[in-house]
């Protein structure tokens, strides 16, 4: 494989991605391979099937090999359903005035860093922002002149578990020596949101098929994160219970309903399934998505409480993932039920400008450029 080109695997809850791609003109991408697979997904922090996200990763790490052929190394997005978020805020005094030098923020971040554990081991760190002696805040300190300097860290930290049944997953790729780790909520937040949007905080909420992320973003890092089980395919077994339908048919009603449409009384739709016309009103399963959409505007709210650290009312809240535009006019339903300004946020690449797009340019872009500082595990 050329030098320029890095593999990323892509790991959503309801299919696994892996590509080989290169940096283009105007910070865009050239993708070499790509590959994708559907498996069973992960929920509650688990995998719901270790046989069948094996066979996932096998397919798709293979499909991409046997595409480009010489990868010796692979990136390997961690869901939020596998990382936890750690801050620290930490302070080191000098003994006089000095400029601040990359050695000493690579200290401050080393007493900062948390202690593995039996069930979590740490995969990445990144400094939410730095605080001189004179109170100035700023992302990177290197060459200011302070007599102190005090950071704001956040660590990210990856289940055992995972990385146990990841690299079970590699262990027949014999020409692969190296996987290394990025966590994935992390790398939306740097990609997706501009640098002075995050420099206030920014909320960026990722809503994938059967998993979810809320995080508020501050900086370079997060300052809060959580990942909970619930998704657009959610609605889709709610309107199958709710209407005794098959599953395939529900999804399907999803794509077709509009919720910003006019309302009409007499309006039906209608999907054919197997042979069998499957009718249904207009304002029932209008009625029956936006159900399933408060569900999970609950839980971006009880997110939006659990962090204390900023008064966030009056932040957009910028979303993305593949469950934004599986029902058109789930942003604005979203936005008139949170009482907020909310957006979507997709990458700003030709051809791949959707927010299904999201994670895996996020990593890609993260792959590209720092090759060297993410943790390895060899095999």
């Amino acid at each position: 494989m050329r030098k320029k080109s890095v593999a990323v695997l892509d790991i959503r809850s309801s299919e696994i991605t892996a590509v080989v791609g290169e940096r283009g003109v105007n910070n865009t991408f050239i993708i070499k391979s790509k590959y994708t697979c559907a498996y069973d997904g992960y929920a509650e922090g688990k995998l719901i099937d270790e046989d069948s996200f094996l066979f996932a990763v096998n397919d798709a790490v293979r499909s991409t090999v046997s595409a480009t052929g010489g990868i010796r190394t692979f990136y390997v997005g961690v869901p939020g359903e596998f990382t936890k978020i750690i801050n620290t805020d930490k302070v080191t005094s000098f003994q006089s005035v000095k400029k601040i030098s990359k050695a000493d923020c690579d200290y401050l971040a080393g007493m900062s860093a948390p202690s593995d554990t039996d069930e979590y081991q740490t995969i990445r760190h990144s400094c939410l922002y730095y605080v001189l002696s004179d109170k100035r805040k700023i992302i990177d300190p290197i060459g200011t002149i302070s007599d102190s300097l005090q950071g704001k860290f956040c660590f990210y930290q990856c289940k055992n578990s995972f990385v146990e049944i990841l690299l079970k997953a590699f262990k027949r790729f014999s020409g692969i020596s190296e996987i290394k780790l990025i966590p994935t909520v992390y790398a939306e937040a740097m990609y997706l949101v501009e640098p002075e949007l995050r420099d206030e905080y920014a909320v960026l909420f990722d809503m994938g098929y059967i998993s979810s992320s809320y995080s508020v973003i501050c900086g370079n890092g997060l300052a809060f994160s959580e990942s909970f089980s619930v998704g657009i395919g959610h609605i889709a077994v709610y309107l199958m219970t709710e209407l005794e339908i098959p599953f395939d048919v529900a999804t399907a009603l999803l794509s077709i309903v509009n919720l910003n449409a006019k309302e009409s009384l007499g309006g039906i739709e209608e999907y054919v399934y197997e042979g069998k016309p499957y009718k249904f009103s207009t304002i029932l399963l209008r009625d029956k998505i936006r159900e399933g959409l408060d569900g999970i505007c609950e839980t971006i709210e009880e997110c939006r409480q659990s962090f204390t650290g900023k008064n966030l009312d009056g932040k957009t809240v910028y979303i993305t993932g593949e469950g934004v535009k599986a029902v058109r006019g789930t942003a604005e339903h979203l936005s008139n039920r949170l009482v907020k300004n909310v957006e979507i946020i997709s990458p700003a690449v030709p051809y791949y400008d959707k927010p299904q797009f999201s994670s895996l340019l996020s990593l890609l872009n993260i792959a590209l450029a720092d090759a060297k500082s993410t943790s390895f595990f060899k095999k």
